[in-house]
């Protein structure tokens, strides 16, 4: 295995047969010891975190495979904690995608003159740069078109996956009485048609779930998931 990138919660390494193995770690991002999907540090390591994430990952990246909508997943191997996905290049260098259900976290750091805590939302699609020292800042659709970062016509893609997807998590974790009130995912090209797929995972680690009002830690929302 060649290592081509160490990240903060996983690390990406290249296979003689061309795909990549996402090897998941311990760590989580948050600040001050506390978690938090949107933040752009490693806040705290638990154990376990890495094989919850991925078990959660491989339940999900599954469902989306029968439903024929597009992901890089390849396999899992959940004692390893690792993943075997396809080649993927994202764009620019490399954007997160938030699909909001409800006003919480940075959405109402933002716009809490308007909004309510907790407020319902109607699978609001946010598009956010990668870039930690300008703290990770939301980008337009005219501006990521502006930028040659994606196309109008791209961008109309990734907006209707995220809510495909957002849905699809959203139904599941109803199915068990749980809450989504936002996730993050992330988006490539594979193949040389330049397919835009989701990549990266869905996991306890980038979404916020809660059950009775109360918020569920991300290795408590994959036992409640596949208990």
């Amino acid at each position: 295995m060649n290592p081509i990138y160490k990240g903060k919660t996983k690390d990406v390494y290249a296979l003689e047969d061309g795909n990549y193995l996402l090897k998941f770690k311990d760590d989580v991002t948050g600040e001050n010891g506390v978690f938090d999907p949107g933040a752009n540090t490693v806040g705290l390591t638990l154990e376990g975190a890495g094989r919850a994430g991925l078990s959660l990952t491989k339940y999900f990246f599954e469902i989306l495979k029968e439903k024929g909508i597009p992901t890089h997943y390849v396999d899992a191997n959940i004692e390893e904690a690792t993943m075997t996905v396809l080649p993927a290049t994202v764009f620019g260098n490399g954007l997160e995608v938030i699909c909001r259900y409800r006003a919480v976290g940075s959405f109402l750091r933002r716009y809490g003159m308007y909004a309510e805590e907790g407020q319902v939302l109607d699978a609001f699609v946010e598009v956010t740069i990668k870039d930690d020292e300008r703290q990770d800042p939301p980008i337009s659709e005219d501006a990521l078109d502006m930028l040659g970062i994606l196309s109008k016509a791209e961008y109309a893609v990734l907006e209707d996956l995220t809510k495909q997807i957002g849905q699809v998590v959203k139904e599941e974790l109803a199915n068990k009485g749980i809450d989504l009130y936002d996730i993050k995912f992330e988006f490539g090209r594979v193949g040389d048609n330049k397919q835009i797929v989701l990549i990266d995972e869905i996991s306890g680690g980038n979404m916020r779930a809660y059950k009775d009002g109360v918020y569920i830690e991300p290795l408590q929302l994959e036992k409640l998931m596949l208990a």
